[in-house]
């Protein structure tokens, strides 16, 4: 039986195996599609603190790239220079913004990407730089330091004036405000006890009561001024009347006062022109009597008729 082992093929096995073990080994860690990817500049104000090598870069979720480098910027040593490897499909505009997101609670974070709008043009590299460099947006932990330390200042400046507020002089003069404040008020609920409130709701309630009847009064009023203008205009028209009728009994006197003075006195014409005027006189002082004496016999017993009457409605045959 032959045991011999050919040392010299298993020697040139190992070697081919180990050689492709380190070319599997390369192919699985080498980078991949170098051709389609493009390097940017981030300049970031703020700590990057959680941000490693080989952080995503990613836009609305989907990782588009990663971080390729972080140090300080040579140009302006309060920034942090960061270079990150970016696919050349994605748009990266002029108004592309870049910030720094944590990633849940475990400390890391990553590089969140906004596009901007569409009409935005394509981002160059500016004269005599390496890379383009995409603008930066404070993180949320960033603007949340900020409300704080805005908010600390303010809370500091309120308690400062809220101390000079509580001085002793101030103390004093506010006891003193209490103490007048409290003294009116009592003087108040001495002065509107059950009584004094029982007397204004009383008021209340007349002037409430007086109110809807000056409302039902002023309808009468109103109808006794229109029929006070009817009986004015009537005895008006009787005066007028008994004026015109005076007027001709005094020319007629005076005619016969001339006739009379020349001697030319003639009863029978005379008496044809004054009695008849005479006669109409009488007539309307006779009437305007009547009316006189009918308006005192209608309210001699009630003078109230003068407001609250109201004119009877005269009906037709039938109705």
């Amino acid at each position: 039986m032959n045991n011999r082992v050919n040392y010299t093929l298993v020697g040139v096995l190992v070697l081919i195996g180990t050689f492709f073990m380190i070319a599997f080994a390369y192919w699985m860690l080498k980078p991949s599609e170098h051709v389609d990817t493009k390097v940017y500049g981030i300049d970031f104000d703020e700590s990057v603190l959680g941000l490693n090598l080989d952080a995503p870069v990613k836009y609305k979720g989907i990782s588009v790239g990663k971080v390729t480098s972080i140090s300080i910027n040579e140009k302006n040593a309060q920034q942090v220079r960061v270079l990150v490897s970016i696919l050349k499909s994605t748009p990266i505009k002029s108004d592309t913004v870049a910030k720094l997101t944590a990633q849940g609670i475990t400390g890391l974070s990553y590089i969140n990407l906004s596009m901007g709008s569409n009409s935005a043009p394509i981002l160059e590299k500016e004269e005599n730089a390496k890379y383009p460099i995409i603008k930066t947006a404070p993180s949320f932990l960033t603007n949340i330091e900020e409300s704080f330390s805005s908010v600390s200042t303010r809370l500091s400046s309120t308690l400062g004036r809220t101390e000079e507020l509580l001085g002793e002089e101030n103390q004093e003069q506010l006891s003193a405000l209490l103490k007048k404040s409290a003294s009116f008020m009592d003087k108040m609920d001495k002065l509107l006890d059950d009584k004094t409130i029982a007397h204004i709701q009383s008021s209340a309630k007349n002037l409430d009561e007086f109110s809807q009847k000056l409302n039902t009064v002023l309808p009468n009023v109103e109808r006794f001024i229109v029929k006070s203008e009817e009986w004015e205009d009537k005895i008006s028209n009787s005066f007028n009347s008994i004026m015109t009728s005076y007027l001709g009994i005094k020319a007629s006197m005076n005619e016969i006062k001339r006739a009379v003075s020349s001697g030319e006195f003639n009863i029978k014409e005379i008496s044809a022109e004054i009695v008849p005027t005479m006669n109409a006189t009488f007539l309307d002082m006779q009437e305007l009597m009547i009316k006189f004496e009918s308006a005192l016999e209608e309210y001699k017993e009630s003078p109230s008729d003068l407001l609250y009457k109201t004119q009877e409605i005269k009906k037709a045959p039938g109705e």
